[in-house]
């Protein structure tokens, strides 16, 4: 997980920032980004994708990071602005919200999959948090504050379970979405909600 690291701090790098994001494909709910510098001389022992590590590692390593890391940022982009920008956009400009907010100016940025124009240099890794220790330290981030910000909306909006899914399109929330219509947090770009939002609609004619 530390390969890529190793190799660009032996080039002369120091300040290295993994990116990622959570959240593109839900129906609800923000698309969380987060960056990550971590202090070269403390490895974190169980980084990995976000989404392979169960919920109560994830929150060990959450913690772990924010104490260890050098700098570290997370930015929420609402699910208005992914609709106004799109998933993909908005996921981009996400990322390089929170490059911009780390503390300490990156001098080079790993990224997961997303491409980005910056000051310094950059790469983008396929599946990156998979075997990119400071990508994956981003997800982790990203995915804890998500998830925590989907349960605070299902105790709001009961009834949908947001709790559960986590605003993804599972049969749960899809039976929510089509008995009681979307909420502000739902994304009308997304064609499962713009349905709903057109039976809903027709309903209140």
């Amino acid at each position: 997980m530390y390969e890529h690291e190793t190799r660009l701090l032996a080039a002369g790098y120091q300040s290295i920032a993994g990116c990622d994001e959570v959240g593109r494909g839900p129906l609800a709910g923000p698309v969380v980004c987060a960056a990550v510098i971590l202090d070269p001389g403390h490895t974190i022992e169980g980084l990995d994708d976000s989404k392979k590590l169960t919920p109560a590692k994830r929150l060990r390593l959450d913690a772990r990071i924010r104490q260890a890391a050098r700098a570290y940022a997370v930015v929420f982009i609402t699910a208005t602005d992914v609709d106004d920008m799109n998933v993909y956009q908005a996921s981009r400009h996400g990322m390089m919200l929170a490059l911009d907010q780390l503390d300490t100016p990156p001098d080079y940025v790993l990224s997961d999959a997303m491409p980005l124009k910056l000051n310094c240099p950059s790469l983008s890794l396929i599946k990156g948090d998979q075997i990119s220790a400071t990508i994956a330290a981003a997800s982790i981030l990203a995915k804890v504050a998500r998830d925590a910000y989907m349960v605070e909306l299902g105790k709001q909006y009961p009834e949908y379970g947001f709790e559960r899914h986590k605003g993804y399109p599972t049969p749960e929330h899809l039976s929510a979405l089509k008995q009681f219509g979307p909420i502000p947090e739902h994304r009308r770009s997304f064609a499962p909600v713009a349905e709903a939002s057109e039976r809903q609609g027709r309903f209140n004619l």
